[in-house]
């Protein structure tokens, strides 16, 4: 559960690019750096049993201007 706004410019993202589709995600905001990554497990396995291949993952302070970009 993020304790940050959607509008915040603070906190830690979890990026996810794929290849099929080839799309960039974002979830978050997370308080630390940790905590980002310990979420990006369940994000990936979304993904994957979604049909999503060929995952890059990430972890970057600040927002994104998108949630999903395709």
């Amino acid at each position: 559960m993020s304790l940050f706004p959607l509008e915040s410019h603070t906190g830690w993202w979890v990026e996810i690019h794929t290849q099929m589709p080839q799309c960039t995600y974002y979830f978050g905001p997370f308080m630390s750096h940790q905590e980002a990554q310990d979420h990006q497990d369940g994000y990936i396995a979304d993904l994957a049993q979604e049909g999503a291949q060929y995952m890059r993952v990430s972890t970057q302070q600040g927002h994104p201007k998108e949630l999903t970009i395709f």
